[in-house]
């Protein structure tokens, strides 16, 4: 699925160059999203090396040449460490929860986030849903509410919508 967003991606590119810089939607060629969770999964802990390399080269064009073609990646990880995710700096906007140690919010926020105010090693495990969200270009952190859904909410959202391609 990644190398398929990547090839998308790339021909989106090459049949926009030189008319325009940024992808408008459209029901033909629509906002492409990859959702995934525990990205480490894919990056760090799989045991087949040819396919794990093939995941990171798929993704490095995604994460480089999409977003202005209409091919994004929402991913999740547990683990913020350099070495599980070694495309950690490619993802612009980023977004940290409660974490455990004070070092791993500049490991997911970046450089100098804690300092500047993203204090998510605080977050009380009393308050799911608090975070910290850095948006690319802007070095202030904001702290931000998310909405908790359960797992009836999210079967019927998967029923109402899974079919939408």
């Amino acid at each position: 699925m990644i190398e398929r967003a990547a090839q998308v991606a790339q021909e989106r590119a090459a049949r926009l160059a030189g008319h325009t810089r940024q992808h408008l939607p459209t029901p033909g060629e629509p906002l492409i999203v990859l959702v995934v969770d525990e990205l480490a999964n894919l990056t760090a802990y799989l045991a087949e090396r040819q396919l794990k390399d093939r995941i990171k080269a798929a993704l490095g064009i995604v994460l480089t040449q999409g977003r202005a073609v209409g091919v994004h990646v929402v991913a999740a990880i547990q683990d913020p460490r350099k070495e599980v995710l070694p495309a950690r700096g490619l993802f612009p906007t980023r977004i940290g929860l409660r974490l455990s140690e004070p070092a791993e919010v500049d490991m997911v926020l970046g450089d100098g986030m804690r300092d500047r105010g993203a204090l998510c090693d605080r977050i009380p495990q009393t308050q799911p849903g608090i975070g910290y969200v850095v948006l690319e270009g802007d070095p202030t952190p904001m702290r931000v509410r998310l909405s908790y859904c359960d797992d009836d909410t999210v079967r019927d959202m998967a029923e109402a919508y899974g079919g939408v391609v």
